[in-house]
Formats: structure tokens, sequence, C-alpha cells
């Protein structure tokens, strides 16, 4: 923060913050005498405007500088109370009320932070930036609290007073944020009534081109992850491609030679392109985990922590922390797919330090990470284990689409233990006609699940009504994943049946789309039936082929599971309650600091 000082200030005054800015900026930094010189102002009995003005540096500089939060806060709080109480509103007050509330904020006091907002809001109303800023700021409260009716409301005033200031671009920016918090709240037709009016604005917008394309891509993202929240895998590749040329056209405009607005209303930023660049990477990741292509999500995946890398490097932004644990999330599913199990442990591992970093995070993650937990779990043959994870995920979750896969997934480890009472206890909620979630893709996994539970029963026909349910949906949206075990399942079904032909029309292709994914379980599983199918056709050479292929799966994931079990991180399975047990991977957390 610039020290400046207007000239009909004292001279005392004049000198005092001179002397403050020279040791700020000195090379190194003599904050220990610049934080004197603030001081030393009070001794003067200043005006209450410099009184304002001091209380609001010295706030800045302990927070930025210093760990005496305590300090900085008590400086803030006087700034606000003085400034509050002039006639005359400048940016001291509005200053002091926006940094007080994010202070409030991140020591979980958002109570205090709300009424000063508030106040500071009603009388803002003839400093636009200032106005507009501190709407954005109170909206993002109640979406945290998840209040978006709140959140929405003041995003829509937010909309509407910069129409009146004749922004139409921080308009947009308004109405796009009040489209992505409709869209967490699942207001798929509000959603759509909010993406279609803004559509419009973007296209008519004659302002500058980074403005243009930031709203763009703002846009494109939001309905990138409409789609893939409706688990419309197929629907979404125009809207991502469309994306993908957004962000290489915004990587190649100059903001230097933009010329700056005059409009105040305009100074606001969407995110950095720097930001954008990663959550485009991000989005691809989650389109290509969901379609079923795990090279180039793994690839995406790579390039978009090297660049959260290279950027906690300049500016630790918590959003970074955000994007590298739900990246985490994702490739730690591809792992797990791949038949990788020590490294997806690993990595949950690293998830579990990123909220260490971030205690938010795991609010808003940790049903997420026992998820994953639940899955690794199942994967290493661990059910006791994966349903206590499952359940604890249950517990931690309010999200519809969640439970529902954290549902068919506990389900599926009923199914493997027998265990009928409790699976009867689920199988309303995983009814794929009466399922919470609007998501397509969970839609067509749950009539795999039902599928899958007839097969054991053997109830055959049932089981292949279902799992041409499945197919059908999953090849209208690209499910590749879904796709494969589905045919693999029939062609199993079909043997069973002793329909020789049929099994081999099913897990032949089964076998081709895994090999794609890659999916090594679906591989290893269509292998064995191979095998058996060309022994009864009396094909010996594709036999043997088959027996070589079954062998290498089965010998590379014993191998693997034997490496993951003796990980110390094998042991977080076992934590259900409160914050991660850290001590027992004390060998790890120098490697997963290095994310």
């Amino acid at each position: 923060m610039k020290m400046a000082s207007t000239s009909n200030e004292q001279p005392w005054y004049t000198a005092l913050l001179g002397f403050a800015e020279n040791f700020r900026t000195s090379n190194p930094p003599n904050i220990r005498l610049c934080i004197h010189c603030l001081q030393s102002i009070f001794t003067f009995k200043p005006p209450p405007q410099i009184e304002a003005r001091t209380h609001l540096q010295l706030g800045n500089i302990l927070l930025t500088h210093t760990k005496n939060i305590d300090a900085a806060r008590a400086h803030l709080e006087k700034a606000w109370s003085v400034s509050s109480s002039l006639s005359a509103n400048d940016d001291v007050l509005f200053e002091s009320a926006s940094i007080l509330s994010q202070l409030y904020e991140q020591q979980n006091q958002v109570q205090l932070a709300k009424p000063i907002l508030h106040r500071a809001i009603e009388m803002s109303q003839q400093a636009p930036y200032w106005h507009c800023r501190l709407l954005f700021q109170l909206a993002q409260i109640f979406a945290i609290e998840k209040d978006f009716l709140s959140a929405c409301g003041l995003l829509g005033v937010g909309a509407e007073f910069a129409r009146t200031a004749q922004s139409d671009y921080t308009r947009m920016l308004f109405l796009l944020s009040k489209g992505m918090l409709l869209l967490i709240d699942k207001k798929m037709k509000d959603v759509d009534e909010c993406l279609s009016m803004v559509s419009g604005l973007i296209e008519t917008y004659q302002g500058s081109p980074i403005h243009k394309e930031s709203l763009k891509v703002f846009f494109l993202v939001l309905q990138v992850c409409h789609y893939l929240m409706s688990g419309q895998v197929k629907s979404v590749k125009p809207a991502l491609k469309q994306l993908q040329q957004s962000i290489q056209t915004i990587t190649q405009i100059h903001t230097d030679d933009e010329p700056l607005s005059g409009n105040p209303v305009d100074l606001f930023q969407w995110l950095p392109k720097e930001h954008m660049c990663v959550l485009v990477y991000l989005v691809t990741v989650m389109h290509s985990m969901q379609a079923g292509y795990m090279d180039k999500a793994q690839k995406y995946t790579d390039k978009a922590l090297m660049q959260i890398e290279k950027l906690k490097m300049l500016d630790c932004h918590p959003l970074l922390s955000s994007f590298q644990l739900m990246l985490l999330e994702h490739i730690v599913m591809c792992r797990l797919i791949m038949g990788n199990k020590s490294m997806a442990i690993q990595e949950i591992f690293q998830a579990c330090h990123v909220c260490q970093q971030q205690p938010r995070l795991f609010t808003t993650h940790g049903a997420q990470i026992h998820t994953l937990l639940g899955l690794y779990a199942m994967s290493m043959n661990c059910m006791e284990a994966a349903e206590a994870q499952f359940k604890t995920a249950s517990k931690l979750t309010t999200v519809s689409d969640l439970k529902s896969f954290v549902n068919l997934n506990l389900a599926i480890v009923y199914l493997r233990t027998n265990r009928q009472t409790e699976l009867v206890g689920l199988l309303e909620s995983i009814d794929p006609e009466k399922l919470e979630s609007g998501s397509h893709s969970l839609k067509a996994a749950a009539y795999y699940v039902q599928g899958l539970q007839a097969f054991f029963q053997a109830r055959y026909n049932e089981a292949k009504r279902y799992l041409r349910e499945t197919l059908k949906m999953s090849n209208a949206e690209d499910l590749n994943r879904l796709t494969s075990c589905s045919l693999v399942l029939l062609g199993h079904i079909f043997l069973s049946l002793g329909n020789n032909r049929e099994a081999m029309n099913m897990v032949t292709p089964a076998m081709q789309l895994a090999g794609k994914i890659p999916d090594v379980h679906v591989q290893l599983w269509a292998s064995s039936l191979l095998k058996d199918l060309y022994r009864m056709c009396g094909d010996s050479h594709n036999e043997a082929e088959e027996f070589r292929m079954h062998s290498s799966f089965s010998q590379s994931l014993l191998k693997d599971h034997f490496q993951s079990s003796q990980m110390s991180e094998h042991g977080l399975i076992q934590w259900t309650d409160g914050q991660c047990p850290f001590h027992l991977c004390s060998t790890s957390v120098a490697s997963s600091s290095m994310l």
C-alpha cells in the first residue's frame, strides 16, 4: 500500500509518512522502522481522517509483513470505527471495511463481517467501484455458507447497478457469477436462462478484446461444467473445443497494449489468464475422466500441476490449492482404473496434505477424499474399510450426485461380500428411475449396478435388460468405461447361458475398448473370458495368447497390490474420523509437500 499525502496536510504528517514509505520500499524493507514512523503520527493527535488512514496503513503493513494478526485486526477495527463515524465517505472507509471483513472471514468469524459489509454497501452508492467490490465480497460469504438465495440476490443487485453505471463488462461478471452459484445449487432451469441471457450480451459486447475473451472463457467453463454435471460427455464436446480455442486466443492478447477503461466499475478481473489456463486444463481432465480417456487425463493433469507449481512460487493463491486438489481427485481415479494403486494412495495422501495447508478445503472436499479412499480400499479387496470410507463420505456430503456415486459403489461392496440385507436397504436410493441426481452417466451406472445384482442372483434375462439400458445410455454420450464394463458383463452372462457366439461378440469389443481406455480390470476380466471361449472353440493359438495376456495383467496387478499394501499411506483406509493421521505416513510428507 503506497503511503501518499496531500498538499494541504501538516508538515509533520508528510515527513513521517515519507519516512515510513522510504523504510517500506528500501532494499531490504525495514518494516520495524516503517511501523514506528506510522505509530508516531498518533502522538500528534491527528484529525479523524488522518487517524483512520494511519490505522488502515498499519493494519495493512502488519497483515502483509508480520504475523501479528491481532494487532493488525485492532488497527483495522479502529480504521473502520473512526472512518464510519465521519460525514465524508472515502476509500479509507471502504478499504478498511473490505480488508477487515476478509480477515474476519479467514478467522471463521463471518457473523462479524456481514454487518460491516452491509453497512459499507449502503454507504458506497456514490463510489461505484467499491459498491461493486463489496457486493461481490458479501455474495462470496453467503456462497461459502451455502446461502445461495442471498448470494444470488446480491449478485442480481450488482448486475443492475453495473447496468446503470454503464458497465456491460461488470454486469456480465455479476450475471456469470450468479450462473455459477445457480449451477452449484442445481437450479438448472435458472442456469439455462442466465447463460442464455449472457450469451447474447457477450456476442454484442463492444469492449476490449481481453474483457470479451475472459467473459467468453467464464461463460464456456460454466457451459462445459453444466454438461459434465449432467453426465453428457458427448454433447459437451463442441463447447469444450470452443473453450480450448478461446483460452489460446486469450494467451495471445498482450494486456499492455490494451486501452484502459475510464469507467471505475470496469476495474474487475474474473481470473488472471494463467489461472484460466489451469482451469481449462482441469475441465479437460474432468471430461477425459468421464469419457474414459485415461492417458489424456494424465497428460493434462501433469501439465496443470506443473503450471500450478510455477504459479505458487509467485503467489500462493488459495484458488490454486483448490485446482490442485480437484486435479489430484481425478488423477487418483485414473490410477485406480489403470491398475496403479500404489500411485493412487500416494496421491490421496498428497490431497490430504493440500487440505492441511488450506484447512477450509477439507470442509469442502473431505467427502471426496473419503470416497477416493473407499475406491482404493475396494481395489485392494479391503471391503470392510471400503464400506467404512463410503459411509463416512455419505455423512460428510449433502451433494446428491456424490451421495448417489457413493451409494452405487457401496452396493457393489455389498454384492461382492454377499450382504443381501444391507443391499436391500440401499436399493431404493440407487433405483435409476428414482435417482436424486439428474446425471445421465449416474443413471446409466445405476442400471449397470442393477444388472450386476441380477447377474449375481443368476437372473440372467433381467440382467441383460438392465445392461442393454446401460449400453444405450453410455453409447449415446460416449461413456466408454461403462460401455466396456457392460459388454464384458453381458459376455459373461451369455457364456453362463452357453451362447458362446454372443459371448464372443460382446467380450471382443469390450477388450478392445478397455485397451484404449486403458482399464486393466476389464482387460483382466475379458482376457479370462476370451481364454475360455477360445478353448471351447478349439482355437489353441488364441487361447494361448489370451492366457499370456491374462497372466501378464494378473501379475502386474498382484505386484502393485503387494507394493501398495506395504506402503505407510495404506493405513489411511482405517481413517474415518477427525483430521488426517499424518503420523501414519510421515515418510511421505517431504515428497508430497513438493506438489
